[in-house]
């Protein structure tokens, strides 16, 4: 094949699976109707008809935007208000102390790309959990930067910290900082969540490590499926442990309304330093502007100003958060339906806490999907698993869907 391309773009392809899954299930849906068929596939909250969930609330704060509100530029970083509500709207009642610098970014997505790209080397290991949403490998090789994995949870089914600090050390063997992304809460694809205790121990085995080298470490909570972890301020207690880091630990936090606020396409979220140093907090702002600039510009007037209207409208703020309780509960009622399915064929699945998904340990993940798809049932197939999105299919849909699962490996010889 001829090619143009220079030869770090060339043979790269976005074939999503999770997007091309999507597709092929709501293209069969528009042909043979919703009921029949289950797409446990997109990472949106759906109702229990199939349709996206979109709060009221935020419906009328997008109605409400005046002209200049959704046309005009946005400031680089973002607007004043916005960062000063999503950093509200982020911590609740915990926000770490220190020196905070916010940068608005089009989802959470920005916020993980930025980080590589700013604080770790072109060639460095980046850190990131075994289970995780597959677009971060694109973030770091994209950047030139090296994908490194630990196993996010140990034989008994928690946070393994044993492994955790074996991989920090040895990155930090060999670089002189270390950057880690962690999706602790209401994790994708997984839906574990990790105790304020397993936070407390990632952070305590950081400072261990970089006391007794003089090294760096920056590690960024990837928290866009927090809402959904449970109680609003409950969810947010583990930000505590990042309160009074030392100076040479960077504590970042990718946060997103896609998810929280059920703004998806809107592309907005906020990219959240806090530092004990101030040098370190501006050396942030300064970077993230330059970097900004140099690949989306500025970010959706649109959705930062939906934000703001909701925040400074309390009745409105309310009815969101009640809303998204209702969803709260569908989500556990879902996933309990699939879980107890599950225990009672002897199918298992990653330990789920919260969040829109849980997964199936198993290997030859694409044959079970594909093998699925022929009775109108669309899961994600991943390297290690099968993903199933609970904030997709509806109660009444997840029923048998363990067991239909435990037949389809059966069928194709395969054991977990």
């Amino acid at each position: 094949m001829y090619s143009m391309a220079a030869s770090h773009a060339r043979g790269k392809r976005a074939d999503d699976n999770i997007f091309a899954a999507n597709g092929r299930a709501i293209a069969l849906a528009d042909r043979i109707g919703k009921d029949k068929v289950i797409n446990g596939t997109v990472g949106s909250l759906l109702d229990d008809e199939g349709n996206l969930v979109v709060y009221r609330g935020v419906q009328e704060a997008y109605k409400s935007l005046s002209p200049k509100e959704f046309a005009a530029y946005a400031p680089i970083s973002g607007y004043d208000k916005f960062k000063k509500f999503a950093v509200e709207q982020c911590f609740g009642k915990h926000r770490p102390s220190g020196y905070v610098g916010v940068c608005a970014i089009p989802g959470g997505s920005g916020a993980l790309r930025q980080v590589v790209y700013n604080y770790a080397e072109s060639g460095d290991d980046v850190l990131i959990t075994d289970w995780h949403w597959t677009a971060y490998d694109g973030f770091i090789k994209i950047a030139g930067r090296n994908v490194r994995t630990f196993k996010f949870l140990n034989d008994k089914g928690v946070f393994n910290a044993e492994d955790f600090q074996r991989n920090v050390h040895e990155i930090l063997e060999k670089q002189d900082s270390i950057v880690i992304i962690l999706n602790g809460i209401a994790n994708n694809p997984t839906g574990y969540s990790m105790t304020v205790e397993e936070w407390q121990k990632a952070v305590d085995i950081l400072k261990k490590e970089v006391r007794e080298n003089g090294k760096r470490a920056i590690i960024e909570a990837d928290v866009a499926y927090m809402d959904y972890a449970g109680e609003y301020e409950k969810t947010r207690e583990f930000f505590k442990v990042f309160d009074k880091l030392p100076k040479n630990i960077l504590f970042v936090c990718a946060y997103s309304l896609s998810k929280s606020f059920t703004m998806y396409g809107q592309r907005a979220g906020a990219m959240i330093a806090i530092s004990q140093e101030k040098s370190v907090i501006d050396e942030f702002m300064a970077a993230l502007q330059y970097s900004s600039r140099g690949t989306w510009s500025n970010c959706n007037s649109s959705g930062m100003n939906m934000l703001v209207h909701i925040c400074e409208n309390e009745e409105l703020l309310k009815d969101i958060e009640k809303e998204r309780q209702v969803y709260v509960t569908k989500l556990n009622q879902r996933a309990d339906v699939f879980t107890k399915e599950a225990d009672k064929v002897g199918l298992k699945y990653v330990p789920y806490v919260s969040g829109f998904f849980i997964t199936v340990p198993v290997e030859r993940s694409s044959e079970i999907c594909a093998t699925l798809e022929k009775e109108n049932i669309f899961l994600v197939p991943m390297k290690n698993g099968v993903r199933v999105a609970v904030c997709s299919v509806s109660e009444k849909k997840m029923h048998g869907l363990a067991l239909k699962l435990v037949e389809t490996m059966k069928k194709l010889g395969i054991n977990q």
